[in-house]
């Protein structure tokens, strides 16, 4: 179908049309309609993240960003553009423009509130919790009682260890609208001791609502599993656990079949011999932390970040960026089957130079920095290629507590594996298929971490750790329970309490219910 022309009608009617055939999946022909209304106005933000959007929804990953950031250079101030533009900004990693775009608003204080939480949530996700508080501190005193403003803040004081304040902040959204299911699940967050009697019958009470979304039964359930589960009422508490993880898992698509399609594609890939390429001169040292989500990774970084020669940054999705860059395709989640193919003619090289230039604003001096990402193992091989100095912590934990932990967590859309226990051991399966490869692919290049062996001799541990990495052991690392650094991530809480040595693990109590996963795991 051939597309409109700039003289087709008006930039409104224009950018309808667009939207309607994006409606019908039509997305050439909503480009060619939002090109159309572009020539009318080549420097609408509007039109420019339409576009974005519209080359993402095909796959083209550097016009998608392209166009994300030619938005955020045209000077638009218009909320309702900005809230979407800070959104793709934040999926291509374009912080600095992120940054830059927000910067030209001005005061805190002439920002209207929803825009302020949804910079403050773009900023959360980037792991710069210390910047997203400051505008919901703003958005609080503009309303201290608007719950959608309380609820944002306290998840954002979660990762900031600010727990008092969060409990206090969840309370008062609560007291206010008492049907908003993610305070519970936020209350749920802070630990044992958040959950009285009380906040049982609420949460019962609050499922037994006609009308509740999956997303909201999926909330709740969380939650109240984590109570009943403080109560050591294991049957009930099971139950709520199985109610969520359904409810969650009917909201999302996930075929167990495409994940060992892409790890047998990963294993095909040839092995990387050839020589090692020359460092760009000045730049840090990355150390990736991978593995299964729940399995340690962010107290090993929290450890790690004691030592004055590392920078620890969190979960970043730089890397990702870089490979997409490098094979020009925007696809869901870590990797895909097109960004496998492409790479055996992508230039990872400048994958690499590209992924160090975008985190070093990110860092003071340092000479080395974590990225804790778990899922990275899924580009190990394109990590060992683009980043020949990079070290690679690997942190393994028993697959019954890794998997059991992965069950009991609300993830983002991230994670569909995680909430039915033969999707969840058979995705393990492939994890420990892939990781098996990457140690013959690329000897010595990854050290294996075992979290049982770190709780029971950190030090020891640690010293291992370091010498691996290329650093000095310092005891500074030990003292983990110190650190002021923002961790947004679900351990939030857990990795600011001293670490624990269980006589029994988390799941023993669940032991019959989870015959189906440790079945799977063991076959």
């Amino acid at each position: 179908m051939k597309g409109p022309s700039a003289g087709a009608g008006s930039f409104a009617a224009l950018l309808a049309t667009a939207e309607a055939h994006a409606g019908r999946r039509e997305f050439p022909q909503a480009i060619a309609a939002c090109e159309a209304a572009l020539q009318l106005r080549p420097h609408d933000a509007a039109a420019l993240v339409q576009l974005s959007y519209l080359h993402s929804l095909c796959g083209h990953y550097r016009l998608a960003r392209d166009f994300a950031v030619r938005a955020a250079r045209s000077g638009n101030a218009a909320p309702k553009v900005l809230a979407e533009l800070v959104q793709r900004l934040r999926t291509f990693n374009a912080l600095p423009e992120l940054q830059d775009c927000v910067a030209r608003l001005g005061p805190l204080s002439n920002i209207p509130i929803p825009l302020l939480i949804a910079i403050a949530a773009q900023l959360s996700y980037v792991n710069m919790p210390g910047q997203a508080i400051e505008y919901l501190d703003e958005a609080r005193h503009g309303d201290p009682d608007y719950p959608p403003t309380l609820l944002a803040r306290a998840q954002v004081l979660i990762y900031l260890g600010r727990f008092d304040e969060a409990s206090r902040d969840i309370d008062r959204a609560l007291r206010r609208a008492p049907e908003i299911a993610h305070g519970y699940w936020l209350r749920s967050m802070l630990g044992p001791g958040f959950a009285s009697a009380g906040d049982v019958s609420a949460m019962r009470s609050q499922l037994a609502r006609p009308g509740r979304t999956a997303a909201d039964i999926a909330l709740l359930g969380f939650a109240l599993h984590r109570a009943l589960d403080e109560r050591a009422e294991h049957a009930e508490a099971w139950q709520a656990l199985s109610m969520a993880c359904r409810a969650k898992r009917s909201a999302l698509q996930y075929e167990a079949g495409e994940t060992a399609t892409l790890v047998d594609a990963l294993r095909s890939l040839p092995a990387h011999t050839g020589p090692a390429r020359a460092i760009p001169e000045g730049s840090a040292t990355p150390i990736f932390i991978v593995g299964m989500h729940r399995s340690g990774t962010t107290l090993l970084e929290q450890l790690l970040d004691g030592s004055p020669q590392v920078h620890g940054i969190g979960e970043l999705y730089d890397f990702t960026s870089a490979m997409r860059d490098a094979t020009d395709h925007h696809c869901r989640g870590v990797i895909d089957a097109t960004i496998v193919e492409r790479a055996a003619s992508a230039d990872l090289a400048e994958a690499g130079r590209r992924y160090l230039q975008g985190i070093a604003w990110r860092l003071d001096g340092e000479p080395f920095f974590t990225d804790k990402l778990p899922s990275n193992f899924l580009n190990l091989g394109f990590i060992c290629q683009a980043l020949p100095q990079a070290r690679i912590l690997h942190m393994v934990r028993d697959p019954v507590e890794t998997c059991f932990s992965n069950l009991r967590e609300l993830f983002s859309d991230a994670n569909p594996w995680s909430y039915d226990q033969l999707e969840l051991a058979a995705y393990y399966r492939q994890y420990r298929r892939l990781m098996g490869h990457w140690h013959a692919a690329c000897p010595g290049r990854i050290l294996d971490v075992d979290y049982a062996r770190l709780t029971r001799e950190p030090e020891t541990v640690m010293r291992e750790v370091a010498a691996f990495c290329g650093i000095d052991f310092d005891p500074a690392m030990l003292e983990h329970r110190a650190r002021s650094r923002g961790v947004a991530t679900a351990s939030a809480v857990q990795v600011r309490d001293r670490v624990t040595v269980r006589e029994q693990p988390k799941w023993a109590p669940y032991h019959e219910y989870l015959q189906p996963l440790i079945r799977a795991l063991a076959d």
